[in-house]
């Protein structure tokens, strides 16, 4: 069984995945690390995207950002990114993608401990290799194995992500923004990544107008892409809803700190609204809740309670086109 060196104290960088939700996820992999090695700082990687949800998880020494091009290896860029990699004398890097382009910065940086699972052919980028990652069915099982020894058991429970928001800072957003302090609001986030998983416009303006007619203020939260549909239901809501869709996560991060609740697909914002403590309803049609829920308790389930074969699927789009897993919804206990 391999162990990293007990009086290391140099720092730890962790590679995630990019997509916001794994991103919060890892926040479960800083807190295994600091209950290893409480003095060791632990640095992420992160793109601008990201970038605001490393500035509230406890723990964290910094970010460093690295938007590399999706399509290409980028040399020059890696290059570029290794250089500041070395500047932080990083003892330890976790490479949670099983890709050979989020191995190379951390090897061109010379981190003398490489950890990741096997793919890609890059035996010569990684010096610590882990198998039997397609074994562990959760993207947290997969993450969080890499802080650990190999060949350890995992634990019964992971410790839970966490989002921690100054109360000043929410209400200096809430100023900016014009929003009631006063009013109770439900942010409803309708957008995720691939339409098989997004309920429909309908459903959310329905819930819109029911919950502005019990005096409810509602804010419709999504991104750049998502801004068709989210002023489509913020119309539905009336003069009691606000469209908040804009291009800055940290907006959405503040929105669902302020939120009394929060309704979302299974999406990134699902795993932000329940790491900040915000009861979060979930809708989850093509995925399973099991594996792709936040680790910290929702509010509620909601899933079809009728026999849909193909489900869960994973899929981003409905193969069958007839997207029955999220038009026949209902609330599950």
């Amino acid at each position: 069984m391999t162990s990293f060196p007990s009086a290391d104290a140099r720092p730890i960088l962790i590679v995630p995945y990019m997509w916001i939700g794994d991103f919060v996820r890892c926040h479960s992999v800083v807190k295994v690390l600091k209950s290893r090695w409480p003095d060791r700082p632990v640095d992420v990687l992160t793109t601008a995207l990201c970038r605001p949800l490393a500035d509230y998880m406890p723990g964290l020494r910094q970010a460093i950002l690295g938007d590399l091009p999706r399509s290409r290896i980028a040399v020059s860029a890696q290059r570029a990114l290794a250089a500041r990699l070395r500047a932080n004398g990083y003892g330890l890097a976790l490479i949670m993608p099983r890709t050979w382009k989020a191995a190379l910065a951390p090897f061109l940086a010379g981190i003398p401990k490489r950890v990741g699972f096997v793919g890609e052919a890059r035996f010569g980028l990684l010096n610590e290799w882990r198998w039997g990652e397609r074994r562990l069915p959760r993207m947290v099982d997969r993450c969080a194995a890499l802080a650990l020894p190999e060949g350890n058991p995992l634990p019964a429970q992971w410790p839970l992500p966490e989002l921690v928001v100054p109360a000043a800072e929410v209400e200096a957003w809430r100023e900016h923004r014009g929003l009631d302090a006063a009013r109770p609001a439900v942010a409803l986030c309708p957008g995720a990544v691939g339409p098989s998983k997004r309920w429909t416009a309908e459903g959310y303006g329905e819930i819109a107008r029911t919950l502005a007619g019990r005096g409810m203020a509602v804010w419709v939260i999504g991104g750049p892409d998502e801004a068709r549909l989210t002023a489509e239901i913020a119309s539905a809501g009336g003069p009691m809803a606000r469209d908040l869709t804009g291009p800055d996560l940290r907006n959405a991060i503040l929105a669902l700190a302020a939120a009394r609740a929060a309704v979302s697909n299974d999406s990134g914002l699902l795993h932000v609204a329940a790491a900040l403590g915000t009861p979060a309803i979930g809708i989850f049609g093509p995925t399973s809740p099991w594996h792709w829920a936040p680790l910290n308790p929702l509010a509620a389930v909601i899933e079809t309670r009728t026999d849909v074969p193909c489900r869960p699927c994973h899929e981003p789009t409905c193969g069958l086109r007839h997207h029955h897993c999220m038009r026949e919804q209902a609330l599950a206990a």
